[in-house]
């Protein structure tokens, strides 16, 4: 019997919901425990002080799979409560995951036990045990490249485009928990260094392709600069990194860049890193954040990493952090105003020597 499409894409994946289950008693527990179970209720604990610390600006960093596999919701809660000042993302959580959600798409739960040919002849795309439809992907290629070509002809940052996104999202939004969209109403820049590696690197290609003359660009190195005005603005920082790869490495390097320019910034205050990846190749994803020490990056006195899956801990760390509620006496920070406000003068001289 031949597989269909509609056999696979039936029970969507459900979004966890932080607010509504208080594990304050359970990590408290767990740090009474070893191994894993104590360092995730050490790394609650940090994150708590980091909402806690008045003058600490929140950095999270996404890798990985995360919003397809139902922890966009968190990353939402955070946002809307001024638990995260700034977000540093891979592309497919923010494009192929959050945005793709948002245009009315769902992800499905499927099993990596089936016959990955059979997935590809009906265009079913896989994530270990999620189903994606590739049809309503390329949609939101095609919604990329239709944004792109309303804009200026000109270099973007990531965080620029994903801010025009979120506008698009105002009155086309499909669904209420959109990290894009939410970032967008509450100033929370959304940075994505390596932006064509995803389904926006589809769009932005097709832009560029039938426009060879005159379209819009990504600035990679814009990003970085503008990163690096938030940490010399705000000085305290702590990062929440779930996963690693490049969100990890750029948001870190900041502090680097700072002294480059031979300006004072001191390292990353508080730092938490939920990853499977292992230390022993040398590799950024698994290097532990005593390592970044060295490089002058983070400090060591509020740091942990956590060797655990995402999905186990990340609703753990952000759960207990919300019901304990540091975050209330919070405000936000909207750094897309402050940014946008310090690109101005550029705009302007711009505008004059045309």
């Amino acid at each position: 019997m031949a597989l269909k499409k509609s056999d696979l894409l039936k029970e969507t994946i459900e979004h966890i919901d932080i607010t509504k289950h208080n594990v304050v008693p359970l990590v408290d527990a767990m740090a009474k425990m070893s191994f894993q179970a104590r360092n995730t209720a050490r790394a609650a604990q940090i994150y708590d002080k980091m909402l806690a610390d008045k003058d600490c600006s929140v950095i999270l960093c996404l890798a990985g799979s995360l919003f397809s596999a139902g922890l966009k919701r968190v990353a939402y809660d955070l946002v809307k409560n001024n638990m995260v000042d700034a977000i540093v993302s891979t592309g497919a959580n923010i494009v192929d995951q959050d945005f793709f959600e948002a245009l009315g798409f769902k992800h499905y739960k499927g099993t990596p036990f089936i016959d990955d040919k059979a997935l590809r002849s009906v265009r079913v795309d896989r994530i270990y045990d999620t189903y994606i439809d590739e049809d309503q992907l390329g949609i939101c290629d095609n919604t990329i490249s239709e944004i792109a070509g309303t804009l200026e002809h000109r270099p973007y940052s990531s965080r620029e485009f994903i801010q025009e996104m979120g506008k698009y999202l105002v009155k086309r939004s499909k669904v209420k928990d959109s990290v894009v969209l939410a970032c967008y109403e509450k100033g929370v820049p959304i940075f994505v260094p390596a932006f064509s590696d995803c389904s926006a690197g589809f769009g932005l290609l097709h832009h560029q392709w039938f426009n060879p003359e005159s379209h819009m660009s990504l600035d990679s190195a814009k990003d970085f600069l503008e990163l690096t005005k938030i940490k010399l603005d705000v000085k305290e920082t702590g990062l929440l990194m779930l996963g690693g790869g490049v969100p990890k490495n750029f948001a870190q390097d900041v502090v680097v860049a700072a002294e480059m320019l031979q300006m004072e910034s001191p390292m990353h205050k508080y730092a938490i890193q939920v990853t499977v990846a292992d230390e022993r190749d040398g590799a950024l994803s698994g290097s532990t954040l005593k390592e970044a020490c060295s490089w002058g990056k983070v400090d060591v006195v509020q740091e942990q990493m956590v060797y655990a899956e995402a999905t186990l801990a990340v609703p753990l760390i952000a759960g207990y952090a919300y019901h304990k509620g540091s975050w209330k006496n919070r405000t936000a920070r909207k750094f897309n105003a402050f940014l946008d406000k310090a690109a101005q003068p550029a705009k302007e001289l711009v505008g004059a020597r045309r």
